[in-house]
């Protein structure tokens, strides 16, 4: 049964419970990140069921593999990081993006501006947070001058680039194939290959669930209209698994078991497979299907969908970044508690983003319209059919 408020809100509530729907399920996600179901229950007394602590305590600045990195305690990772990073891109532009824009724009942000960083509690360059696969931007783009629409290729294949697609989406609410055009071309500065095409069909699954109606069910419709290869295989395996399944509790091993033949990290995160993460037509990013296969099994629910993505594992802050951010632009609620624990936690203010792209939004619609109706005007000289009206 889908929860009351799926599908309803209008395009303010839908960006802004994207936006912080998003971050709310990156800051949970993180301090368990890299670690299997069966582990996390162990270390928590069972289920996570909201902001926890660091995996190592106390001793989290010198523990590896995380340190020097604060995750917990309700602190947002790189996945949030670059999300508003790809916002403050759009405030800058005005309009739709595209590769050079990361270039342009992108690129500078990370490498030039300090910026609060809560996971290493001080002010900090974006690049000293990001990891390897979002640095391959700035070593690509600032200093090997290559084109931009290309500059994503020899990069590892991994959810980097979808990670922060979600404004692509936002930005063509109810337009999924304008989302996933955009975010493709967006994405090719940074990804190839399944990696890529994950930040297409996010963007799109995004996108979906801003329109008026939309449900679980006919946002994964729209990401397999759109989908390719094993990005649609992987979406289409994990979802049919999800649809049987009603509690994250049970579904657990059953999607990682559906998402598996498609997954090249293979079973021990931590120590990737000698295929990961390389470029592939039959395989996809584990995060994007498991995130669509959390939402069809906790029908739509904020609370439910996040704690599924957190509580599975692995690479759980990025899966639980997309699982919020669909969630939230569905209209579920995100739970306010939360929301305040890790805007107070990481010192965001976790709504204003959501203004500003609301903002450029409304602008990028209008512009939109301009351009529709000069082509309206100009095909209708052509075939000697003007418009009415």
């Amino acid at each position: 049964m889908t929860p009351k408020g799926v599908g309803t809100g209008s395009l303010d509530e839908r960006i802004t419970g994207a936006l912080v729907g998003a971050a709310v399920g990156d800051a949970l996600g993180g301090p368990v990140e890299g670690y299997s179901p069966d582990q996390i229950a162990e270390r928590h007394g069972g289920r996570v069921h909201g902001v926890v602590g660091p995996w190592n305590g106390d001793d989290w600045p010198t523990a590896r593999p995380i340190a020097p990195y604060h995750k917990g305690d309700g602190h947002v990772t790189d996945d949030t990081l670059m999300t508003h990073a790809l916002v403050r891109v759009y405030a800058g532009v005005r309009d739709h993006l595209d590769a050079y824009s990361v270039a342009t724009h992108l690129v500078p942000d990370l490498m030039t501006t300090p910026r609060w960083i809560p996971e290493l509690e001080a002010e900090a360059l974006p690049l000293q947070r990001i990891f390897l696969a979002e640095k391959w931007l700035v070593a690509r783009l600032h200093y090997g001058h290559v084109d931009p629409r290309e500059a994503g290729s020899g990069n590892i294949v991994n959810c980097g680039a979808a990670m922060y697609m979600a404004p692509v989406g936002l930005v063509n609410a109810a337009n999924p194939a304008g989302a996933y055009a955009e975010a493709l071309d967006v994405a090719g500065a940074h990804q190839s290959s399944y990696g890529r095409e994950a930040a297409g069909v996010f963007a799109a699954a995004v996108a979906a669930a801003c329109a008026p109606g939309a449900t679980p069910d006919s946002v994964v419709a729209a990401c397999l209209s759109l989908a390719k290869d094993g990005t649609r295989d992987a979406v289409e395996a994990v979802c049919e698994v999800a649809s049987r399944y009603t509690d994250f509790e049970s579904a657990l091993v059953p999607l990682r078991r559906a998402v598996a033949p498609y997954d090249t990290v293979g079973p021990d995160y931590r120590a990737p497979s000698l295929g990961a993460r390389r470029p592939s037509r039959l395989h996809s990013i584990e995060e994007l299907p498991v995130a669509l296969g959390m939402l069809i099994v906790s029908g739509g629910d904020f609370r439910h969908a996040v704690l599924g993505s957190v509580n599975y594992g692995r690479d759980c802050d990025s899966i639980a970044t997309m699982a919020g951010a669909v969630a939230g632009a569905l209209g579920s609620t995100v739970p306010h508690d939360w929301a305040k624990t890790v805007a107070e936690a990481s010192r965001l203010d976790l709504d204003a983003p959501a203004r500003t792209l609301t903002e450029v939004t409304r602008e990028i619609f209008a512009r939109d319209v301009e351009r529709r109706r000069a082509h309206e005007a100009a095909y209708a000289t052509l075939t000697g059919n003007p418009c009415s009206g």
